[in-house]
């Protein structure tokens, strides 16, 4: 991704800026593998958090969106995306009464359980409504967090379709890079664990007589391999749309994939051995712990043909460059570019971002940012 000059001139700084002719890439070739392996593509809207990159992928072929939460769900709704999977149990009369309201406008809307009180929930509320609720149970595979243990899930299951107002049809689970319980590095392993550990437990659900209709997993790091072991339906991939360091280290990307770039200005140089930029925490993400194994990253965000220098020190409004050298050669006001180590929460920091098309810039709002609910 090279930004000319003039256009570097025409950015309010700290931003981030996008390369669409590089998503559209990145979409259509995640895309083809699916397609090829004989499997749907459900992305995870998360990532952009904006309707326009949807629909390019619905245009692509994916089948429908995978949300994180019902009020980002609606946004989307709103623009016209109308097959909807919120992948998170929705837990709470208000998250209820949003998805009571979504169901009401939208094709097809699927809804996540992991528990029974959470099914009942769900289904005294849909009764009341006079409504059938789609449902995937979600199954824990190894990440430890949403989702019932594998070996309670077919009695699970078989409590779940005997409560009225809910018809479910699948499970799903989010198990990225695990192998044996434990983080791995190894994209191949992790997937066809997964693969295997789905493929189990719907088959110990189907025995009882139950029939699934979807089967849905992976990641960005696992999508691609997961869809090629036949054992699920759909994946449900996010990152992939414009990638970053994180994917690159996990061996599914290159750095020429990435399609997102932060901007930042440098606005004081008081010494030789740092600088500083006018992006801190509110621009750049703290969520990948620094120094830390499997891949010790040694700063935020990697400063783009510098590999001398770091982002390794900042706060809300500074951020801090160090070099390996203990020189920056930086100077006021010059623009840097930093590639990001997660993409998803960088997009999340921002309210809106550039896109950069053949050279000219347009800004698009994150219109699903700060969506919590």
């Amino acid at each position: 991704m090279i930004i000319p000059d003039s256009i570097k001139r025409q950015l309010e700084t700290p931003c981030l800026i996008i390369d669409l002719e590089q998503s559209r890439r990145n979409i259509n070739g995640m895309q083809k593998v699916v397609d090829q392996a004989g499997c749907t593509l459900r992305p995870h809207v998360k990532t952009h958090k904006m309707p326009f990159f949807a629909h390019l992928q619905r245009e692509a072929g994916a089948v429908g969106i995978t949300c994180a939460k019902v009020s980002e769900a609606q946004v989307f709704a709103a623009a016209g995306l109308d097959d909807i999977f919120i992948a998170y149990p929705l837990v709470g009369a208000f998250r209820i009464n949003r998805a009571i309201a979504l169901a009401k406008q939208v094709k097809r809307l699927i809804l996540a359980v992991d528990s029974f009180a959470g099914a009942q929930a769900l289904s005294a509320a849909a009764t009341a409504a006079a409504l059938n609720l789609e449902v995937r149970l979600e199954i824990d595979t190894g990440a430890q967090r949403t989702g019932v243990l594998r070996q309670e899930a077919a009695a699970l299951v078989a409590a779940l379709i005997e409560l009225p107002g809910l018809n479910l049809t699948g499970i799903y689970t989010f198990k990225s890079l695990i192998y044996q319980g434990q983080a791995t590095t190894d994209n191949e392993k992790a997937a066809v664990e997964e693969g295997a550990l789905l493929k189990q437990t719907a088959q110990e659900i189907e025995e009882r007589g139950i029939h699934l209709k979807d089967i849905s997993g992976g990641s960005s790091p696992t999508g691609r391999a997961l869809a090629q072991t036949g054992a699920v339906t759909e994946i449900r991939p996010g990152t992939y749309i414009f990638n970053d360091l994180m994917l690159c280290n996990e061996g599914v990307a290159t750095v020429q994939d990435i399609a997102v770039r932060f901007v930042a200005t440098v606005v004081s140089c008081p010494r030789a051995d740092y600088a500083i930029i006018d992006g801190g925490t509110k621009c750049f993400p703290t969520d990948q712990p620094l120094h830390s194994a499997p891949f010790n990253y040694q700063g935020y965000a990697v400063v783009e043909g510098k590999e001398e220098l770091r982002l390794d020190r900042m706060n809300e409004e500074h951020g801090i460059i160090t070099a390996r050298t203990g020189k920056t050669g930086l100077s006021v006001g010059q623009i840097i570019t930093l590639l990001p180590l997660h993409v998803c929460t960088a997009i999340n920091m921002h309210n809106t971002v550039y896109l950069l098309e053949q050279n000219t810039v347009r800004i698009m709002p994150v219109q699903a940012r700060g969506m919590l609910v």
